[in-house]
């Protein structure tokens, strides 16, 4: 998450943005910058917030407010957050802002999941944490916009997912094509790596990472060179993470079947990396989000034909 931000700096610092520069300088100086937007139950993700967001008067904001799914919430030193100004003269207004970890964050002790990230992902609460006004990066209206912020996030989110869980599908091939290799067959005494059976499903993870590899380069690349996709670039991007990790957990699946039951113990990198890669079927864009992006693009939205 700290590389999203990272990520989103750089893209508009390219395109002439200067909002975020804090962000490269204070990254370069050691400084970790987790993603703190996620909130329970809002399906609007960018486009909208549960949080409060009230203005001090003089540019800055006070956010108030529960977010979730908050990485690296052992070590981050800035949190990019973002709330919802329903007091200012021109709202609704959704308003980004960067606040200093102090005793205005709190972080539950929460992080209890199937996969122990080291990162640590944990709801963190908002008590009125306060984002200076040369920290206050946004003042967007409510709902989807043009604004490069929001595609520069979005982007940047979908790529790095889509590299994380790519890589967690080539570590659990190189350890599987490892284990069948050094593996005999006490009827055959031939190694397992003869078993067509196994060398079916060797295959099989080795085709769909090849699959994958192109896309992110070319997205990646696209990302970087704005790519004319146009309308197409959210389906695009949320098509890219959903196939990616989709593809992550087949190959997984298919590392541990050919791997035999001692990948079933915890303390096996196999099963960590099978209890990591079920992470992805939550973060955004899911199925359900990517499939109904996808749609939009292709028959627009839900009665435009009725109206043509």
């Amino acid at each position: 998450m700290h590389q999203v931000w990272v990520s989103v700096a750089r893209y508009l610092y390219e395109r002439g943005d200067s909002s975020l520069d804090f962000v490269l300088r204070g990254a370069v100086a050691g400084e970790v910058f987790a993603f703190g937007v996620s909130e329970a139950g809002n399906d609007l993700v960018l486009f909208d917030s549960d949080t409060v967001a009230e203005p001090d008067g003089t540019g800055g904001y006070r956010f108030t407010g529960t977010k979730i799914f908050t990485s690296l919430s052992p070590a981050w030193s800035h949190l990019g957050t973002m709330g919802r100004d329903n007091s200012s003269p021109d709202a609704p207004k959704i308003v980004f802002g960067f606040v200093a970890r102090d005793k205005n964050v709190v972080h539950r002790d929460d992080w209890d999941t199937l996969g122990m990230r080291a990162s640590q992902s944990r709801t963190t609460e908002l008590h009125g944490a306060y984002a200076p006004a040369e920290r206050v990066v946004r003042r967007l209206d409510v709902g989807p916009g043009g604004d490069p912020l929001i595609f520069g996030i979005f982007a940047a989110f979908e790529v790095l997912l889509a590299s994380v869980y790519t890589g967690i599908a080539e570590r659990a091939l190189e350890l599987a094509v490892k284990t069948v290799t050094t593996r005999r067959s006490k009827k055959s005494g031939r190694p397992y790596s003869d078993d067509p059976d196994i060398r079916w499903q060797i295959a099989d993870a080795g085709l769909l990472i090849d699959a994958i590899l192109p896309q992110l380069a070319t997205i990646a690349r696209d990302f970087d060179t704005d790519a004319p996709h146009g309308a197409r670039w959210f389906a695009q991007l949320s098509g890219l993470k959903h196939r990616a990790t989709e593809q992550a957990r087949r190959v997984v699946d298919h590392a541990i079947r050919v791997s035999g039951g001692s990948s079933y113990f915890s303390s096996n990198e196999l099963s960590r990396l099978y209890r990591d890669v079920l992470a992805g079927i939550f973060h955004p864009s899911d199925a359900e989000s990517a499939h109904a992006t996808v749609a939009s693009s292709l028959l627009g939205p839900i009665g435009a034909a009725d109206e043509s």
